[in-house]
């Protein structure tokens, strides 16, 4: 089987071992490896299942968990310059998780900027740690395409996320402030 082509603008691969914190192969130790690399169209049924994963945290009763329609927004972003789109796959070539860059423009400045779109690792023991690499891996990609500043929202309740942000020197900026209005309108106070 030959390998998936990468998605544009997306590193090279890499290979790195599960124990925690360490992020380099340790011959002989018998450790789970995880390998990071572009997406490609081969992958789009278990980005999809991720791409639910996290509309359903960000937007509970309300998320869209139709697969046909992720599959459709993020194959058309497969081949687009500049987009980081990653895959972290086990040993034993299932995927275990996404990450998703896109390039911005500010329109009153000019400046570029990188959009975080989307993080999601299965529910597996090093959960964190592949969260980590791929984090890791967006933040090389981007670097490398020339961006200095990354935004990404993540939910409130998302406290994984939070700290995966952090951890990676991610401050909050920008709060956004929501209201249900009640059938028929008006705000209730």
């Amino acid at each position: 089987m030959t390998s998936p082509e990468p998605a544009a603008g997306a590193p090279s691969q890499q290979t790195s071992s599960a124990s925690s914190g360490e992020h380099s192969h340790v011959p002989g130790a018998g450790l789970t490896q995880y390998e990071i690399r572009g997406a490609a169209e081969s992958d789009l049924d278990a980005i999809a299942e991720f791409e639910i994963e996290i509309a359903k945290v960000s937007f509970s009763d309300d998320a869209i968990v139709d697969p046909a329609l992720h599959k459709r927004r993020v194959a058309g972003s497969l081949s687009k310059p500049g987009e980081v789109m990653l895959v972290a796959e086990a040993a034993q070539g299932t995927l275990i998780g996404w990450a998703w860059l896109s390039p911005r423009t500010n329109s009153l400045t000019g400046a570029r900027y990188g959009n975080f779109r989307s993080l999601a690792v299965a529910d597996i023991p090093d959960r964190s740690h592949v969260g980590e690499l791929l984090l890791a891996a967006v933040l090389r990609a981007a670097a490398d395409a020339g961006l200095t500043q990354l935004t990404g929202k993540v939910h409130a309740r998302n406290l994984g996320m939070r700290a995966l942000y952090r951890k990676f020197g991610f401050e909050a900026a920008h709060l956004t402030m929501e209201v249900r209005l009640p059938p028929g309108g008006g705000a209730t106070s």
